[in-house]
């Protein structure tokens, strides 16, 4: 039987490759002309149809860079990245300019709960700051690229420190929650690192050093500022897993034995990136929930949101008066 034979096959046949190939024309289109494919997609899409060495990630921050910068055209000195439950920090600056995540090309976004996605604009201590309401997880099927992305956009809008927070299950037993922890180091290796691949020299070099992530003068700056005003502050080491589950018991001390005060599932992408590229680091964790405990209690989201409510007052002072010191 010639296909010809049967209308009606025949019918069904040309109906879906029609619509295939409506569907393609619609994804390569969105694709250039704004960019708001979900990853998974525009990856593929880019480098089936588009070709890799003509959508690099460099023209990609570029060109999220020349969108910012046609609503914003002043040059932000700081960059600020919240975490969990800390979205309300930005109520302290003067905000002249708020841009949802999904208007910017090639930006994801954040599907975390409470995580905004947006950046905000404006000045914050006396100087003109842009800040990250909700960031992007590896466990959210992000590539480790597309984590550090909006760090790198920050640094092509201007900025030359960051100031990185998170909320963090404690290991130290010294600690309890709602504590404050300087990360004076961290452990990357439960992670992926965002540099592997081929280096874009753009960016940093091939090898950066790592044995000052964390800016030795920036947490004297905070000690001292703490100190002031009575603020208690814990230090530590904080260890970055993937997630999305919470540690088992036995995974916290694990993570305890190897060195790690705190254990969260960002900032050391995000640190990794900033390094490479120059930026001077700060990174503070709330405690908000305790890994190596006694209690039989389970740790929920809505917990460490709450935990990291409470404690947002103190780090908002600190990264205000951080600023203002710049």
């Amino acid at each position: 039987m010639l296909f010809t034979d049967c209308p009606i096959l025949a019918k069904d046949v040309f109906y879906h490759f029609f619509n295939s190939t409506l569907l393609l024309v619609s994804f390569l289109c969105k694709i250039i002309f704004t960019g708001k494919i979900k990853p998974s997609v525009n990856n593929f899409y880019c480098s089936a149809f588009i070709g890799n060495n003509q959508y690099t990630m460099i023209t990609k921050i570029k060109e999220s860079v020349a969108y910012i910068q046609k609503k914003y055209n002043t040059v932000p000195s700081v960059g600020i990245v919240l975490g969990s439950g800390l979205g309300s920090f930005t109520a302290e600056m003067k905000v002249e300019i708020e841009i949802d995540y999904d208007d910017i090309p090639h930006f994801p976004v954040s599907t975390v709960e409470g995580h905004h996605g947006k950046l905000i604009f404006g000045e914050l201590g006396g100087k003109k700051v842009v800040a990250m309401a909700g960031r992007f997880h590896y466990y959210e099927g992000y590539t480790p690229e597309e984590v550090v992305f909006p760090i790198r956009v920050m640094k092509f809008l201007g900025i030359t420190t960051i100031l990185i927070s998170n909320a963090a299950g404690g290991m130290n037993a010294g600690f309890k929650v709602g504590d404050l922890m300087v990360i004076k180091d961290h452990i990357s290796l439960f992670t992926v690192n965002p540099l592997l691949g081929k280096n874009a020299e753009e960016l940093g070099p091939r090898f950066p050093d790592m044995s000052e992530p964390y800016s030795k003068n920036l947490i004297a700056k905070v000690k001292a500022i703490a100190a002031a005003k009575n603020i208690d502050l814990k230090e530590g080491v904080y260890c970055g897993v993937t997630g999305p589950t919470f540690e088992t018991r036995s995974e916290y001390k694990l993570l305890h034995i190897v060195g790690g005060d705190a254990v969260g599932m960002s900032t050391v992408q995000e640190v990794i990136a900033a390094v490479h590229m120059g930026l001077a680091v700060f990174g503070l964790s709330v405690i908000t929930d305790l890994g190596i405990r006694k209690e039989e209690n389970k740790i929920t989201h809505a917990e460490v949101l709450q935990a990291a409510k409470e404690a947002e007052p103190k780090l908002t002072y600190l990264f205000k008066e951080l600023i203002a010191g710049l």
